[in-house]
Order: C-alpha cells, then structure tokens, then sequence
C-alpha cells in the first residue's frame, strides 16, 4: 500500500528557521526523516532554488527537487511548515508557509495542482497560517479535490 502522501508527521507548525537555504533544508528534512526521500534529495532542493525560485506568491514557497532528483524519491510525499515571521525569499518576496514536495513520477503535478487551488485563496494561507494543530492543515487539504 501507497505511503500517506501528508501525514500528522509531515506538519510543523510555528517553525524558527534563519534563511531561505535553513528554510528549505528544514522543509526537505522532514521529507527525509519520514521516509519519502534520500538524503541527496534536499540538496536537489536548493538546487532548484538557485535555478528558479519556488516562492510562488500569496507568503508561500514550494521547494521541491529538480528533475535529476526523481531517483532519489522513494514516495511521493508534501511537507508543510509554517514560518510566521516569514523567510525572505529574495526580491521582497516572503514565505510564511512552505509546502516540501517530492513526487514519483508525474505524481507531483495533481498534488502541485491541489496546493495551487488551497493557496490561491489568501483566506487559506491565513487559515494555515492559524492552524493550531497538524489536523487542521490536513482537513484544509482534503478539502479540495
């Protein structure tokens, strides 16, 4: 059986991190500690990020590997960290939430579809943002479909 794609494991709420690389490497790390990826993949994280940034708007980043980081996905797996002092993410952008992605194969692009729909909307980013517990970041997500 598939692995949960987003798990109570995979949230933490209210993160300290200093800097954008911090931010990414915290973001992937999850996605390693819980089994989605190697180690090989967060360095393919801040690759992506030195090739194109994965702010996205709306306080929200998405870091996720490059191509060449496929192998070294084992599940396809989201990360979600909030920052609420925000993470500069270079030209005035600022990430307070950021939402780790690694996929298997094209998997990546439904879930990068269901994350556009959740953070288009400016109430959901707040309503992450507000989230008091992994629950209710889960119930957001499983909301849309």
């Amino acid at each position: 059986m598939a692995k949960e794609i987003l798990t109570k494991d995979n949230v933490d709420l209210n993160a300290s991190v200093n800097g954008k690389e911090e931010a990414i490497r915290y973001t992937g790390n999850i996605l390693v500690k819980n089994g989605y990826v190697e180690e090989a993949y967060v360095d393919k994280m801040l690759e992506r990020e030195e090739v194109t940034s994965t702010f996205i708007g709306n306080n929200v980043a998405i870091p996720h590997g490059t191509e060449d980081a496929k192998k070294a996905v084992k599940e396809t797996g989201l990360s979600v960290v909030t920052v609420p002092e925000g993470i500069d993410f270079g030209g005035g952008n600022v990430a307070k939430v950021l939402i780790g992605i690694a996929g298997k194969g094209d998997e990546h692009l439904e879930i990068l579809s269901k994350i556009a729909l959740v953070c288009s909307e400016e109430e959901n980013i707040q309503k992450i943002l507000d989230a008091q517990s992994a629950d209710d970041i889960l119930n957001m997500f499983e909301e849309v479909n």
